[in-house]
């Protein structure tokens, strides 16, 4: 066509320099502030605030031009198909969803993504005792491949964004699990695009029952020690130490955060098993809406 697209080369050096700079920004505002942006001005506001920060890094000033804002959407939804792409594998061996012609497989497959989508079991570390809410390994496996596969991963490098895993990322990465499960809720894998559209509303789902989760738990910190284990977790993953330097603290040196954890130790020897109570008794609501077909 006559319409020319706008690549990365169409820019000088400097500018080309920002832009992949901000769309690797842009790309963690996106999955730790606004999964699903409800419009395009709050997308645009992000692409502002990665241009802004971008040049910050680098220490310099560029104007932010349309075309770059065009390059910089785009990478919204970019960043979401290549979630989904990564979770697919992972979520059928996790699971153990078998490719077959075989009737008696694909009845297996359909019955197991049916289970699974009854409460949302699949965010539990074990579905059939619904026990571990939120502990899914598969969350762990998800959040390690797509942001912390090594050491110059974005959530590595960024890890600003990351630490600890934002609810918001955590709300994602579960909608991107639901949209593989339901590519087999025939018994046979189907193709589900991971759409506002199509996902927005089950994101939306996921992320106030985990705000809901935390409101519950409140003195006990629970979600929020799920985060900080989901990133220290992941970064050890990606080969990186913890974020303080080794030579910084003296290796002998036994920290008052060990006292501290004594204290808790010896206090949750009898509190363990009202807590425990207190966490089965939360009822994980079942997911509302049409967009399980």
């Amino acid at each position: 066509g006559s319409r020319r697209r706008v690549k990365a080369s169409d820019f000088d050096e400097i500018s080309k320099e920002i832009l992949i700079t901000a769309c690797s920004i842009y790309r963690c505002l996106i999955v730790t502030q606004a999964p699903f942006p409800d419009s395009v001005a709050a997308e645009t506001k992000l692409a502002k605030e990665a241009w802004r920060e971008a040049c910050q890094l680098k220490g310099v000033d560029v104007k932010l031009t349309p075309s770059a804002v065009n390059m910089l959407l785009k990478r919204a939804s970019h960043v979401r198909g290549e979630l989904k792409t990564k979770m697919r594998p992972l979520t059928a061996s996790f699971h153990g969803f078998r490719s077959s012609n075989s009737m008696e497989v694909i009845r297996s497959n359909r019955d197991l993504a049916e289970r699974l989508k009854i409460g949302s079991i699949f965010v539990f570390k074990d579905p059939s005792s619904k026990s571990g809410i939120y502990k899914t390994e598969l969350l762990q496996q998800g959040i390690n491949s797509m942001w912390f596969l090594n050491r110059s991963d974005e959530g590595v490098i960024y890890h600003k964004y990351f630490d600890p895993i934002p609810i918001k990322t955590i709300a994602l990465v579960l909608t991107a699990i639901e949209c593989c499960v339901d590519e087999w809720s025939q018994g046979i894998k189907a193709d589900i695009k991971f759409t506002s559209a199509g996902y927005g509303t089950v994101y939306n789902h996921h992320f106030s029952s985990l705000q809901r989760f935390d409101e519950r738990t409140a003195p006990y910190k629970l979600l929020s020690k799920i985060r900080i284990n989901l990133h220290d977790t992941a970064r050890f993953h990606a080969g990186v130490a913890s974020l303080i330097p080794l030579s910084a603290t003296s290796q002998a040196h036994i920290d008052d955060a060990a006292f501290e954890d004594a204290i808790r130790e010896y206090q949750r020897e009898g509190k363990d098993a009202a807590v425990e109570d207190e966490v089965e008794e939360y009822e994980y609501p079942s997911s509302e809406g049409g967009d399980d077909e």
